[in-house]
C-alpha cells in the first residue's frame, strides 16, 4: 500500500528532511494500519489531508516559549507525532510526550520514533490515571468532547499553559455543554482543510 504526496500546501514550509521524515512516518502508518488500526481504512487514500496536514496545522499555534507538549490519545501520532517531527528542526527545545493507553498503538509510536530519530516519549497509561504533566500545550485530536478534554487539560496543563484541540462540525455544541463546568479563554482557528472544522485554543482554564 503506498500513498503519494502530491504537494505540501503553500502554508507549511518545512526542510527536505522533515519533508523525509514526514513521508517515512505515512509509509509507517499505512504499513502498520492492516494489522491494527492506525487510521480508518477509508481515510489511508487521503492519508496526508485528512490526517498529516490536519495535525501539522496546530504547529503554528504552538508559542514559542512552550518547552513541553503531551499529546493526549495519540493512537497513530495524529497530532502529536506530526507535531514532534515538526518540532525536531523547527523548535528542537520541545519535548513531546505522547500518551496512548492501547499497547499495540504505542508500540507502533515508539517504533515510529525509534525509526525516525525523534525526540519524544511514549507513556502507555490512562489519560486520567496519569501523574500530572505539567506541560505547556496539550494537544487532542478525536479522542473525547471538549467538557472531557477540559478536565484532562486541567490536570496536565502547567499554570498559563494552552490547550489544542482540534474539532469538527459539533464544536459549538461541545463548547456550549463544556461552559457549563468550565471557564476559559477561547479562540476559534478555522481548519485550512476541512471547511466545518476548526481547531480551539484554550487559555486560562478553571472548573466553575
Amino acid at each position: 500500500m503506498e500513498t503519494a504526496l502530491s504537494a505540501v500546501p503553500d502554508w507549511l514550509t518545512v526542510s527536505r528532511e522533515t519533508l523525509d521524515r514526514l513521508i517515512d512516518f505515512v509509509a509507517l502508518v499505512e504499513k502498520w494500519t492492516p494489522a491494527i488500526n492506525l487510521v480508518s481504512k477509508p481515510s489511508v487514500a487521503q492519508i496526508w489531508d485528512r490526517h498529516v496536514f490536519d495535525s501539522a496545522q496546530l504547529f503554528p499555534l504552538i508559542p514559542d516559549t512552550a518547552s513541553r507538549l503531551t499529546d493526549l490519545g495519540s493512537g497513530g501520532g495524529f497530532p502529536g507525532l506530526v507535531l514532534a517531527i515538526l518540532a525536531r528542526d523547527a523548535a528542537p527545545h520541545l519535548a513531546v510526550t505522547l500518551v496512548e493507553s492501547d499497547q499495540r498503538k504505542a508500540t507502533f509510536l515508539s517504533e515510529a520514533i525509534r525509526r525516525l530519530d525523534l525526540s519524544a516519549t511514549v507513556l502507555v497509561q490512562r489519560i486520567e490515571a496519569m501523574p500530572p504533566q505539567n506541560a505547556d500545550v496539550v494537544t487532542a485530536r478525536a479522542v473525547a468532547p471538549l467538557s472531557v478534554l477540559c478536565g484532562y487539560a486541567a490536570r496536565h496543563l502547567r499554570p498559563g499553559g494552552v490547550a489544542l484541540f482540534a474539532k469538527g462540525s459539533r464544536a459549538e455544541a461541545e463548547i456550549a455543554e463544556a461552559r457549563r463546568h468550565w471557564a476559559f479563554t477561547l479562540t476559534r482557528h478555522i481548519s485550512r482543510l476541512e471547511a466545518e472544522a476548526t481547531i480551539l485554543e484554550l487559555t486560562d482554564l478553571r472548573h466553575v
